[in-house]
C-alpha cells in the first residue's frame, strides 16, 4: 500500500524554482533513498513535503492531502524530519534534546517511556543523557537526531544527507539503524543522500534526482547497477 504519493510536485525560494514537476511514492514499511549532487532538489523535496516551503502539485499521505496541512499537523500525523546538519540543540543536555522531540505529546508518562525505548535502542545516548549535545561527536548527534525524531513516534521519517561529516564506518552504523527500524518498528523511510554506494546497500528503491528533476527510479540492486549512477556517483 502506497503511504506517500507525490505528483507533479514543484517547489522553489521565491522566484527561483528548485523542483519541476516531480512524481514519486513511497509504500508502507519501505526504505527510499532519494539521491543526487549538490543543489540537485533534495533538500527542496523534503522541506515541501514538511511543508517548511511553499510548493504546488500534489502530495497525498495515507489518502490525506498534505497541501492542506500546516506543517505542525504534519507532524501529529506522523511525518517527522531529521534536517540536514542534524539541528540538534547544541545548549540543551541529551535527555532535553528527547524533550524537545515530544513537544506534540501530552502524556509524561509515554515520554518517560519513549526516552527509555530510544536509550535501550541508542545505548551511548543513555551514557551521555546528562551531557549537552554540543559536547557529543558528531555520529553521536546524529544518533541523538535520529532519536529526537522518533520521540514523536513517527510513521514516517524522513532524512536529509545523514552522513554528512561523518566517518563512513559511522555512516554505515547510522543506516544500519534506518533499516531496523524498518524491520522492527515498520517504520516508512525517506532518506536523501549522496552517498550512493552505502545507501543503496541498505535500501529497497531509490530515485534520482537532477537539476530538479526525477531523472531514475528502480530497485536499490537496478539503480547501483546502473551506469550512469556508476559513473555520476560511485566515480566508476
Amino acid at each position: 500500500m502506497t503511504l506517500l504519493d507525490i505528483r507533479n510536485l514543484s517547489a522553489g525560494y521565491g522566484k527561483v524554482r528548485a523542483l519541476f514537476d516531480c512524481t514519486l511514492g513511497i509504500g508502507e514499511n519501505e526504505f527510499v533513498v532519494l539521491l543526487g549532487a549538490n543543489g540537485a532538489g533534495k533538500t527542496t523535496l523534503l522541506r515541501a513535503l514538511s511543508g517548511t516551503i511553499r510548493s504546488s502539485g500534489e502530495i497525498a499521505y495515507g489518502g490525506s492531502d498534505l497541501q492542506k496541512m500546516a506543517p505542525e499537523r504534519r507532524l501529529q500525523c506522523g511525518i517527522a524530519q531529521i534536517p540536514q546538519g542534524r539541528g540538534t540543540f547544541t545548549e540543551f543536555t541529551v535527555d532535553e534534546n528527547l524533550t524537545l522531540g515530544a513537544t506534540i505529546v501530552s502524556d509524561s508518562r509515554r515520554v518517560r517511556r519513549d526516552k527509555e525505548r530510544w536509550y535501550d535502542r541508542f545505548p551511548r545516548l543513555r551514557e551521555r543523557r546528562s551531557q549537552l549535545a554540543g559536547n557529543l561527536s558528531g555520529g553521536e548527534q546524529q544518533m541523538l537526531a535520529v532519536a529526537r525524531a522518533l520521540m514523536s513516534r513517527p510513521k514516517l521519517l524522513l532524512c536529509d544527507e545523514p552522513s554528512l561529516g561523518l566517518a563512513p564506518v559511522i555512516t554505515r552504523e547510522i543506516f544500519a539503524i534506518f533499516k531496523e527500524l524498518r524491520d522492527t518498528d515498520g517504520m516508512t523511510l525517506l532518506v536523501v543522500e549522496q552517498n550512493a554506494d552505502l545507501s543503496l546497500k541498505f535500501a529497497d528503491r531509490a530515485y534520482v534526482i537532477e537539476a530538479g528533476h526525477i531523472v531514475s527510479e528502480g530497485s536499490a540492486s537496478a539503480i547501483l547497477a546502473d551506469e550512469h549512477i556508476q559513473k555520476s556517483y560511485l566515480g566508476d
